[in-house]
This record gives structure tokens, C-alpha cells and sequence, in this order.
């Protein structure tokens, strides 16, 4: 399926958020909500079994979809725990923040745990606007991880190309370039993208079944 998508470099991939903000009237908080509700049922169907999860969550949207991604694995019975080296100062993810909080799920400045004692990890750090270069405590992060093997699921984009090797990832309101010759496991999220925004661009989407948030591109 994904040979009939059509990949998106960064400068139209903010081209197309700042049409559906400015042009669409969506919400960041609402694509946020819409984008996290999307990944979790995305991990469901990918790791049903997993139990643990760990969320590597950053300070801008990406992490925004994080955090609401974990509130909604533990609806559906994971047990999260939340890294968060950088806390932001935006409102919005101080109220994501609270949600968690507030459901009880950790939330850790550090890596304190094993990593042997995760199932898998999501990896929340970066979207597609991030420019580099990756600093600390960021970079030990990822190389921790990718040392540690276990299965990573990342959101929208890897959040270091190409060392840190994901097992699966979840394009958001389409897939970007870097994911052009992906090979593992790809879901697509992102259904709220108004039709006459898919047919001016010529974005290709596959179409959504039933009352998923996402759909699998390979």
C-alpha cells in the first residue's frame, strides 16, 4: 500500500498543519487528542500482549502526543510510565501533564528503570520540524535505548535518523520522506484530514475502516 502514497518533505508537512489550523479552524489540543487516541490503538493492534510501556515523551507536540497516548494505553489496560527529560512551559502540556497525573501513571525526569523491564517503548521525543543537532540529556536517551533492544514504536518520525531503528512507526496526517523505505511495521493516523484538503494536495490516503483512528500501510 505504501507504494501509492505520496511521501511529504518537511516544508509541506508544516505547510499542511498551518492549513489545518489557520484555513480548517482545527485545535492544536484536538489533532493532539486525535493524534495520541490514533497511536494507542496503532500499539494495540502491533503489541496486544505488551504489558509495560515505556513513553519517551519531549517538550513540543510529539511529546504532546506522548502523553495523551499513554493516558489512553492505560484505558486500554497497558501499565505506562512516562519519561520526560525537558519539561515545557506551554499550558497545553502542562494540562497533559496533569491528565497524567492525575491518572496515576509515572512520570520520570530520567531513565531510573531497567529497560529489560519494558515490553516496548514509544518514542514521543521529536516530530518531523525538529532541527538538529540532538542535544543532552537527549542523546543518551536514544543511544540507551537503542542499546537496550527493545521494540520501539515511534510517532510520526524516528527521532534520530538513522541510529535510532524503530520495529514500527505511525506516519501522522501522512507519511514524511525519511519514511519512504521503511520496512517494519507502518500505520498511518490522521482521520480528520477534510477531503478537499486530500484531493488539493494529492496526498493518496488510504481509506479508513470501520471506527479506527489509524490504518496499516504495511
Amino acid at each position: 500500500m505504501t507504494s501509492t502514497i505520496r511521501f511529504l518533505g518537511q516544508n509541506e508537512a508544516i505547510k499542511i498543519d498551518e492549513d489545518l489550523f489557520n484555513r480548517f479552524g482545527f485545535k492544536v489540543e484536538q489533532l493532539m487528542e486525535l493524534a495520541g487516541l490514533a497511536t494507542a490503538q496503532a500499539v494495540y493492534d502491533w503489541k496486544p500482549e505488551a504489558k509495560k510501556v515505556l513513553l519517551l515523551c519531549g517538550p513540543g507536540n510529539n511529546g504532546g502526543d506522548g502523553f495523551v497516548c499513554a493516558r489512553h494505553l492505560q484505558m486500554f489496560g497497558y501499565s505506562p510510565t512516562i519519561v520526560y527529560p525537558k519539561e515545557s512551559r506551554n499550558e497545553l502540556m502542562k494540562g497533559l501533564v496533569a491528565q497524567c497525573e492525575g491518572m496515576e501513571i509515572p512520570i520520570e525526569r530520567q531513565l531510573s528503570q531497567e529497560l529489560a523491564s519494558f515490553d516496548i517503548v514509544v518514542d514521543a521525543l521529536f516530530g518531523f520540524s525538529f532541527k538538529p543537532p540532538i542535544r543532552e540529556p537527549f542523546g543518551e536517551i536514544i543511544r540507551k535505548v537503542q542499546a537496550s533492544e527493545r521494540p520501539i514504536f515511534s510517532i510520526d518520525i524516528p527521532s534520530e535518523v538513522p541510529h535510532f531503528t524503530p520495529k514500527a512507526v505511525i506516519s501522522l496526517t501522512a507519511p514524511k520522506l525519511c519514511m519512504q523505505y521503511f520496512k517494519g511495521s507502518h500505520y498511518l493516523g490522521g482521520r480528520f484530514v477534510p477531503r478537499k484538503m486530500i484531493d488539493e494536495r494529492e496526498l493518496r490516503i488510504p481509506v479508513y475502516t470501520g471506527s479506527n483512528q489509524f490504518v496499516k500501510l504495511q
